[in-house]
């Protein structure tokens, strides 16, 4: 059996995507559900962390729990990166989630700052580069509307982007396309990504860039981006507020059976 916290939890949840409580509308306080006989003071507070935890609702001193004004962006997996976008035209992978959310977007959103810099351990070990070698990292904000949602920094060789506009710091993607169609145009396409996530809790930085509340967690993305050939043009590193994102993937599921018969 669940916990009761965890009962409570659902039952609240249930209500809430119902309609039974409405976006900006505050949840009962502690005391009032204690009364109605929904468990103990640790059970309701328990209940509503998982909540605050999953998106559904916020807390904070004088104001409550209440519930959240916007459900979390779609952050599309392998939709995002269709060639198609950014290649053909100039929806790059923040817009992409934004067209599929049906949510306004400024390119103005992504801010970013750019730099020659000595490439961290895990940079360097991506790109195969020894200790001490300088890379180009190009840092991005990306706000939706006042919040931010997350942070993006790409990693990069010199010789494959000097004197690109990926390494111009103006706000904004990278010109038309952003930096996949920089790379395409340079002689980089893109052939293949391999993304791998962590949910850890935020560091004090992060909880102060991202504007998260006390106790939200934060998913770190890491993301390698290949040519044909296997030459790793980018490396990503990310981290997005949990709970303002809903992660979706849509793919065709394989059969390495069937493939190692034909």
């Amino acid at each position: 059996m669940a916990p009761k916290w965890r009962e409570l939890a659902d039952k609240l949840a249930e209500q809430i995507r119902s309609g039974e409580y409405s976006p900006g509308e505050q949840l009962p306080q502690i005391r009032d559900l204690v009364e109605a006989g929904e468990g103990s003071k640790t059970t309701v507070h328990a209940a509503y962390k998982a909540l605050e935890s999953e998106g559904l609702v916020t807390s904070s001193r004088g104001h409550g729990t209440v519930v959240r004004e916007r459900a979390p962006l779609k952050r599309l997996g392998i939709a995002r990166y269709d060639k198609a976008k950014w290649r053909d035209g100039d929806e790059v992978a923040f817009i992409a989630d934004r067209v599929a959310s049906g949510r306004a977007y400024k390119r103005g959103e992504q801010t970013q700052t750019v730099g020659r810099v000595v490439a961290p351990p895990i940079v360097a070990a991506a790109h195969g580069l020894p200790e001490g070698a300088e890379v180009y990292a190009r840092a991005r904000l990306v706000r939706e509307g006042d919040q931010p949602t997350h942070t993006l920094t790409s990693y990069y060789r010199p010789e494959h982007v000097e004197g690109t506009r990926i390494v111009d710091p103006t706000p904004g993607p990278a010109g038309r396309g952003g930096g996949f169609r920089v790379l395409y145009d340079a002689g980089y396409e893109i052939d293949r990504m391999r993304e791998e996530l962590f949910a850890r809790a935020a560091k004090s930085e992060e909880a102060e860039q991202l504007k998260l509340l006390p106790g939200e967690w934060v998913v770190e993305l890491h993301r390698s981006t290949f040519t044909a050939d296997g030459t790793l043009v980018e490396f990503a590193i990310g981290v997005h507020a949990a709970t303002r994102f809903a992660w979706a993937y849509d793919f065709q599921v394989p059969d390495s059976a069937a493939e190692e018969g034909q």
